[in-house]
C-alpha cells in the first residue's frame, strides 16, 4: 500500500558552517504520522568548508534520497524546484571610519544632486514668479516660500521611502523595498541556474 507525501521546499534557507541539513530545514512535509519523524530528520546535505557560500539543493536530490529509503511512499511537490542555502559564515565587524565615510558620501551627494537638478530647472527663478505672482511683491529672497518648500521637500522623501530612521510609517513597502525585493529575486534565480549542475547540460557532457 502506498502512502502519499506532499512536500513543498522553501525558497531560501540560512544555516551556519558545519551543519546537517534535514528535510523539515529546507522543505514543508505532509505525511501520515508513522513517517513524518524519519521523513523529517532525513538528511539531505553536510555542509562541509569545501562548500562555497551558495549551496543549490535540488528536488529531484530530495526525491531520490526518499525513494531509496522509503521506495513505497509516493511524493508530491509543490512549489519552487529548488532551495537556496546559504552558509552564514563570520562576517567582519564594521569599521565606524568607513561607515562615516559612506554616510557622508551619500548625504553630500544626495545634496548635490537635489541642489543641480533645481539649479537645471531653474527652480530659484520658479520660486521668485510665484512669490511675485501671489503677493505682488518682488524679493530676491522669498524665504517665506524657500523654507516651507525645502522643509516639504524633506518630509516627502519620509513619506516617500516610508521611513523615518528605523521607524516605518505604515505597512505599505516603499519603492526602494519593492526594488531590493526584485533585485533579490533575479539573483536567486540566477543563482539557481548557475549553481545548480543539473539544470543545465552541454553537448559535450556525458
Amino acid at each position: 500500500m502506498e502512502h502519499t507525501v506532499y512536500i513543498r521546499l522553501r525558497h531560501r534557507l540560512q544555516v551556519r558552517p558545519n551543519t546537517a541539513i534535514h528535510l523539515e530545514d529546507i522543505a514543508q512535509i505532509i505525511a501520515d504520522e508513522e513517517f513524518l519523524p524519519v521523513l523529517s530528520s532525513l538528511k539531505m546535505h553536510q555542509v562541509i568548508e569545501e562548500d562555497n557560500n551558495i549551496i543549490i539543493i535540488d528536488v529531484m536530490k530530495v526525491i531520490n534520497l526518499i525513494k531509496n529509503k522509503y521506495h513505497m511512499l509516493e511524493i508530491q511537490t509543490i512549489g519552487p524546484a529548488q532551495v537556496i542555502v546559504e552558509v552564514a559564515r563570520k562576517k567582519r565587524k564594521t569599521s565606524m571610519s568607513l561607515f562615516v565615510l559612506v554616510w557622508l558620501l551619500l548625504f553630500f551627494g544626495a545634496a548635490l544632486t537635489i541642489m543641480n537638478f533645481h539649479e537645471d530647472v531653474s527652480m530659484r527663478e520658479v520660486h521668485l514668479k510665484i512669490f511675485t505672482v501671489i503677493t505682488g511683491i518682488t524679493d530676491e529672497k522669498p524665504l517665506v516660500f524657500q523654507i516651507p518648500y525645502s522643509i516639504g521637500l524633506g518630509a516627502g522623501m519620509i513619506i516617500f521611502f516610508n521611513h523615518l530612521f528605523k521607524k516605518r510609517l505604515n505597512e505599505e513597502p516603499s519603492p526602494l523595498e519593492v526594488e531590493m525585493f526584485n533585485y533579490q529575486l533575479d539573483l536567486d534565480n540566477y543563482v539557481a541556474m548557475n549553481e545548480n549542475k543539473e539544470s543545465m547540460k552541454n553537448i559535450d557532457d556525458n
